[in-house]
C-alpha cells in the first residue's frame, strides 16, 4: 500500500517501521518535554498524510513506553480524509516523571482496514448468549 506524506518541516523524522512484518511505525517526538505523573501534552508530529479512504491510521502505545513508565495515548483516530499535521496526545499515568527528548520513539502509527457502516434504526434486537450482561457478565 502506498502512502503519501508531506514533510511540514526539513527537520522532521519520519514514520518507520523498526523491523520488517511490524504492525505500526514510530513517531517521533520533534521537542524536548518532561512528562510529569498525570500530565498531559500534545506533541506535533511534523508531517501530514494521505492515503485511500477505506483505511484510517490509528496512534497506538509504544509498549516499552506504557509498560515500562506509564505513558499512554489519548485519542489517536486519523480518518483518510484528514490532510493537517499529525499529532499524539500524551499522558503519563505513572508515578515518576519522564523525560521525552527530541527524535525520541514516543507512538506508533498502524493503519487499518475501515468498513462504512449503515445504520438500521430497528424497534428490538435480536437475543444473543450475552443479552445485555456488561462488565463481569462472564464471572472472575
Amino acid at each position: 500500500m502506498k502512502i503519501k506524506i508531506k514533510k511540514l518541516y526539513p527537520d522532521v523524522i519520519l514514520p518507520d517501521y523498526a523491523h520488517p512484518g511490524d504492525a505500526g511505525m514510530d513517531l517521533y517526538s520533534r521537542e524536548n518535554k518532561e512528562l510529569k505523573p498525570g500530565e498531559r501534552h500534545n506533541f506535533l508530529l511534523g508531517f501530514a498524510l494521505e492515503f485511500d479512504r477505506s483505511y484510517a491510521a490509528i496512534v497506538k502505545d509504544k509498549g516499552s513506553l506504557s509498560h515500562g513508565y506509564g505513558l499512554h495515548t489519548i485519542a489517536g483516530v486519523f480518518d483518510a480524509g484528514y490532510r493537517g499535521e499529525y499529532n499524539v496526545e500524551l499522558i503519563n499515568l505513572g508515578n515518576d516523571s519522564y523525560k521525552i527528548s527530541q527524535g525520541d520513539k514516543i507512538t506508533q502509527l498502524v493503519i487499518l482496514p475501515v468498513v462504512i457502516a449503515e445504520l438500521e434504526e430497528v424497534a428490538e434486537l435480536s437475543e444473543s448468549a450475552r443479552g445485555k450482561g456488561r462488565f463481569g457478565s462472564t464471572g472472575k
